[in-house]
């Protein structure tokens, strides 16, 4: 008999976590900045050309219920692609964001209920700590811009920018025309 092991996760590219259990009470400050490895780690994360900034203001204080608040600003200096030209796009991030965490409860997993109304579940606090550096690298990647472009790149849709053959779909046309 064999046992079949869970496939390993990477660890994550910006990793800084903090134990809950050695938060101060009255809330506990951090800055953090990513090293150039792991700047290089997350640009092929995020599939962009580079980051090459990224520091965070973050505080961690109780929220009630055996919950963590997380607030936060990140700002980032990254280069990704342009979606038209493909030349370099800088762009300067800054972000607030917040998030909460809360232990993992158990749960039955058969059924799930989705309301989209409802506020966002909390978090999980894995193994009672919290990872800020992940946390900072999720929200670096809602920031970015899913479709960048360079100053002013467009799609060409003048005549010259037509296509040479015709579309397949204009010989279907054809046939559907009454003779």
């Amino acid at each position: 008999m064999t046992s079949e092991s869970a496939p390993s996760v990477p660890p994550p590219e910006f990793s800084r976590t903090v134990a809950v259990e050695k938060l101060s009470s009255a809330g506990s400050r951090f800055s953090i900045e990513a090293n150039p490895d792991e700047r290089a780690a997350l640009a092929r994360r995020f599939g962009i050309l580079g980051v090459d900034a990224l520091k965070a203001e973050l505080s961690l204080n109780s929220g009630g219920k055996g919950t963590v608040r997380l607030e936060g600003r990140l700002k980032a200096e990254v280069r990704q692609a342009c979606v038209v030209t493909l030349v370099e796009v800088p762009a300067h991030i800054d972000q607030k964001f917040e998030r909460v965490y809360a232990p993992v409860a158990p749960r039955d997993e058969a059924e799930v209920t989705v309301d989209l109304e409802d506020e966002d579940p909390p978090d999980p606090l894995i193994d009672g700590a919290i990872d800020m550096g992940e946390a900072v690298a999720e929200e670096l990647a809602l920031a970015l811009d899913p479709y960048p472009r360079a100053p002013g790149a467009a799609f060409d849709t003048s005549e010259a920018g037509e296509p040479t053959q015709p579309s397949p779909f204009a010989a279907l046309a054809a046939l559907k025309k009454p003779r």
